[in-house]
């Protein structure tokens, strides 16, 4: 799970404490601490660690990934086929409906 380790550090720093006393604090190992502060790659038990000793959400800690402008594009598209195909069948439909009833 990926983290901000800017925050995680500087939540840090606020309290004082040193990276020891944070992995003593969330029962981690220090090299948990070291890795967590330099790539921001944590577990769920370590995010929820954090979380309690900091007493802040997760939301606080966590990397929300921003999708890409082709991402984007793709689900873009493939909504527009969806709709395109959903508006051919409704509308053949209701078309064979209408001739029903007038040619009854």
């Amino acid at each position: 799970m990926e983290i901000n380790p800017i925050t995680v550090k500087s939540l840090r720093q606020e309290k004082g404490w040193t990276q020891q006393h944070l992995a003593d604090a969330c029962a981690i190992s220090l090299r948990t601490v070291q890795r967590v502060e330099k790539e921001g790659s944590a577990s769920n038990e370590t995010l929820l660690g954090l979380c309690a000793v900091f007493e802040i959400e997760q939301k606080s800690l966590l990397v929300i990934p921003k999708p890409s402008h082709a991402q984007m594009q793709k689900v873009s598209l493939y909504g527009q086929w969806i709709l395109f195909a959903l508006a051919t069948l409704i509308g053949g439909c209701v078309g064979a409906l209408i001739m029903y009833l007038i040619l009854g």
